[in-house]
C-alpha cells in the first residue's frame, strides 16, 4: 500500500472526535481525523520518500493486519516483541531518460520543458489519479517547473487545490520532486487561518500518476481572488492592504516556529479570500527556501497590494498577470511612496525593510517583526479611524464616510430648492425660539398665567402638536385635544425598519453561493437579488444546506424579518449567532417558514436581543434537477416604544 493510497483511505473516515483509530494508523487532516501519526507510519513514510527498495507485498499485509485488528510480523502489537519490524521499501518503477533511447528512426527527441513528449498538453477536464478532475490552472512556478489547478474531487465532491511536479528531464528533478514532498509531509499538522490545509500528498513510485507528473500536493481550495485580480481594479487604502497581509504574516510566524516555510515569495501561490484576507493557496515550494525567503515574500506581497507591482522576479510577474517594479541605477525597487505618493512613511519603510531593499538599520528578518509591525500600524488606523483618512492615491469608496472630493457645482433647479429649504428652516428656526421665550417668561411671571397656551404647529400642520381654539366650559390656559384617528396616537409598540450592518453568505463546506450578489438582499431594491446555485439534487445530497448571515451594528428586539422571494415550497430557518463568523451548531433557532407567495412574514416577537441572524436555507426551491432559491430582499423590523 503506498503513501497516496494510505491517505486517501483515511481520509473517507467519518468526521466527528467519536471516529476510533487503530493503534499505528494515521487520518490527515483533510478527512476530519485527529492528524495523529504514529511512530510506525513516520517510518513508513520515510522508507517511502527515501526510495529504499522493498516489496509491496510485505507492508501492504501489515496494513490489511492492522484494519482488522489482528497483530502482524513485526507490528507494535506482535506476540513475539523480539521480531525486528521489516523496513517499508516501494519498488522503483524505472523512467527512461529523454534523449537517452534511440529508435530505429532515430534519435529519440529532446525534452521540451514541458514534460515528456508522449504526453499531450494537460487541460480542463483531465482526471489525475483517479480522483481529481483539473477545472482550470491558477498559475504556476517555474522555479520547480510545478502547475498550479482548481480541481475537483470527485470522491468527495468539494472543490480542491492541486500542485503538479512536472517532469522536464532535468538532471536531478526526481531527487528534488522527493525532497520537496518530504517536506510537504510535515505540513499534515498545521493548521492555520492564513493558510489551507494540506489534504494528501503523492509521489509517482507505483504509476498512479500520468508519466509526466513526478508527484503532487492536495489543499484546500482559497475562493476569492487571485493577487492579480485584487489590484486590478486599482490601489487599496493602506488599512485594507494592512488587513489583508496579517493573517498570512501571523501565519509565517507561527509556521516558522514549528521549523516549517510557506513558500509565499511567488505571486500565485496566494490568494485573497473573499473576506478580503491573503491566505497561502497552493503548497511545495522550493526545498532550498528559507524563513527569510518568507520575509520576502511577505514585504513584496505588501508592496504589491500598495502599487500593483511585483519586485521579486519578473518571470513570475509576467506568469502572474502583473507589472515588474521598477529599479533604481542600483538595481533597487523604487520605495513604494515614489510610485504611491501618499503611502506613509511607515508602511513603505515595512515594505522596503521585509524585501531587504532599505538601509540596513532598517531591514526586517524574521516573520514575527513583520507582523509586529503590522499590528502597530493596524493599531495606528484604527485609532485613527474618527480622523479624515489620508489621501494616499486609492480611490473613495462610494460608502466611506470621508470624502475629499470636491462636490459638483449646483444646477438651478437645486439652488431654488435650497433657497427654499434654508427659508424654512430659518422660519421654523423663529417659531422655536419665539416658543422657548414664552415658556420662559411665563416661568418668570412676565406673561400673564390666565392668558391661553400658544401651541406652535409644526411644518405640515398636522398631530397632536396643532393648536385649537378653547372649548366653551374650559379652563382658560387649557386646549381641548382634536379628534386624532386611533393610529395618529403614540403607540409603544409601534414597528420601524432596521437597517443590517453587514450581510455575507454562510456555507459550512468552504464553498458560498453567489458570494459577489448577496449584498442585493439589503439594498432595498426588488429587482435585485441573490441566489443559490441552481442543484441538480435537492438538500442534503450535496451539503446540509446553505444561508445569509446578517449582522446589525448593535443587538436589537426584532419584531418581524419579510422575506420576499419568488421560489415557492422553500423551507427556511431563521437563528441567532453569537458571532458573524459562528459556527452552525452555535447557533439558535427562532422560527421557521415556507415561501408561500411572494412576500413571506415570520414573525419573531418574544425572541431575545440579537446582534446577528442566520436566515438558514434547508430545502430549495424548484423541483427535478432545477434546484434554487432565489431571495430579492430581506426586511428586519423591530419593536420600538
Amino acid at each position: 500500500m503506498t503513501l497516496s493510497s494510505q491517505l486517501r483511505r483515511n481520509e473517507l473516515l467519518p468526521r466527528g472526535a467519536d471516529v476510533g483509530l487503530a493503534r499505528g494508523s494515521w487520518a490527515p487532516v483533510g478527512g476530519g481525523g485527529s492528524g495523529r501519526v504514529s511512530g510506525q507510519f513516520e517510518q513508513r513514510s520515510a522508507a517511502i520518500l527515501s526510495g529504499d527498495a522493498a516489496t509491496d507485498t510485505a507492508t501492504d499485509a501489515e496494513a490489511d493486519g492492522e484494519a482488522n485488528g489482528s497483530p502482524v510480523a513485526g507490528s507494535a502489537d506482535s506476540a513475539d516483541p523480539s521480531r525486528p519490524t521489516p523496513p517499508y521499501r516501494p519498488t522503483p518503477r524505472p523512467r527512461p531518460r529523454p534523449g537517452a533511447e534511440s529508435t530505429a528512426a532515430g534519435p529519440a527527441k529532446p525534452p521540451t520543458g514541458l514534460g515528456p513528449a508522449s504526453q499531450p498538453p494537460r487541460g480542463a477536464g483531465t482526471v489525475i489519479a483517479e480522483r481529481y478532475r483539473l477545472l482550470s490552472q491558477a498559475g504556476a512556478d517555474m522555479s520547480v517547473h510545478a502547475e498550479f489547478w482548481r480541481a475537483r474531487d470527485t470522491v468527495l465532491e468539494r472543490d480542491v487545490a492541486l500542485t503538479l511536479l512536472q517532469e522536464t528531464g532535468e538532471s536531478g528533478q526526481s531527487a528534488q520532486a522527493a525532497d520537496m514532498i518530504r517536506k510537504a509531509l510535515r505540513w499534515g499538522r498545521f493548521e492555520h487561518v492564513g493558510c489551507a490545509r494540506l489534504l494528501d500528498v503523492m509521489r509517482n513510485d507505483h504509476g498512479g500518476l500520468p508519466d509526466d507528473v513526478l508527484g503532487l500536493a492536495v489543499t484546500e481550495w482559497v475562493p476569492g481572488r487571485s493577487l492579480a485580480e485584487a489590484v486590478a481594479a486599482g490601489p487599496l487604502r493602506t488599512g485594507v492592504v494592512l488587513g489583508m497581509l496579517d493573517p498570512l504574516a501571523q501565519a509565517a510566524e507561527v509556521a516558522h516556529r514549528q521549523g516549517l516555510v510557506l513558500g509565499c515569495a511567488h505571486p500565485q501561490r496566494v490568494r485573497i479570500t473573499p473576506e478580503g484576507k491573503a491566505r497561502l493557496a497552493f503548497a511545495l515550494p522550493h526545498p532550498d527556501v528559507t524563513p527569510a525567503d518568507d520575509v520576502r515574500g511577505l514585504g513584496a506581497l505588501l508592496y504589491a497590494l500598495l502599487t500593483a507591482r511585483w519586485p521579486l522576479s519578473g518571470t513570475d510577474a509576467e506568469l502572474a498577470g502583473l507589472t515588474a517594479a521598477p529599479r533604481d541605477l542600483q538595481d533597487m525597487v523604487v520605495p513604494p511612496g515614489i510610485l504611491r505618493p501618499g503611502v506613509s512613511v511607515e508602511v513603505s519603510a515595512l515594505a522596503l525593510g521585509a524585501l531587504g531593499a532599505g538601509a540596513p538599520h532598517g531591514r526586517v528578518h524574521t516573520a514575527a517583526g513583520v507582523h509586529k509591525v503590522l499590528t502597530e500600524l493596524l493599531e495606528a488606523e484604527q485609532e485613527a479611524a474618527l480622523l479624515p483618512p489620508p489621501d494616499d492615491g486609492a480611490p473613495v469608496d462610494p460608502d466611506e464616510v470621508w470624502r475629499v472630493d470636491s462636490p459638483p457645482a449646483p444646477e438651478p433647479d437645486r439652488k431654488r430648492k435650497l433657497s427654499i429649504g434654508m427659508s424654512g428652516l430659518a422660519l421654523g428656526m423663529v417659531a422655536v425660539l419665539t416658543y422657548v421665550a414664552i415658556q420662559v417668561g411665563s416661568m418668570l411671571g412676565i406673561t400673564p398665567t390666565s392668558g391661553p397656551r400658544i401651541t406652535v404647529t409644526g411644518p405640515t400642520g398636522t398631530g397632536p402638536a396643532a393648536a385649537a381654539p378653547v372649548a366653551p366650559g374650559t379652563d382658560a390656559g387649557q386646549v381641548a385635544a382634536p379628534d386624532a384617528p386611533p393610529d395618529a396616537l403614540p403607540d409603544a409598540n409601534r414597528e420601524a425598519a432596521v437597517h443590517p450592518a453587514s450581510v455575507r453568505v454562510f456555507d459550512p463546506t468552504g464553498d458560498p453561493d453567489n458570494p459577489g450578489r448577496v449584498g442585493r438582499l439589503v439594498d432595498d431594491d426588488p429587482n435585485s437579488s441573490w441566489g443559490t446555485y441552481i442543484y441538480h439534487q435537492p438538500f442534503p445530497a450535496l451539503k446540509p444546506g446553505v444561508g445569509v448571515m446578517v449582522s446589525f451594528a448593535s443587538p436589537v428586539q426584532l419584531s418581524t424579518l419579510t422575506i420576499t422571494s419568488p421560489s415557492v415550497g422553500s423551507q427556511l430557518e431563521i437563528r441567532s449567532a453569537p458571532t458573524p463568523d459562528a459556527t452552525f451548531a452555535q447557533t439558535i433557532p427562532l422560527g421557521t417558514t415556507t415561501v408561500v407567495g411572494n412576500s413571506t412574514v415570520v414573525s419573531l416577537a418574544g425572541s431575545q436581543p440579537v446582534q446577528n441572524v442566520l436566515v438558514w436555507i434547508t430545502k430549495l426551491g424548484g423541483d427535478g434537477d432545477q434546484n434554487v432559491t432565489e431571495i430579492s430582499d430581506l426586511r428586519f423590523e423591530r419593536v420600538t416604544g
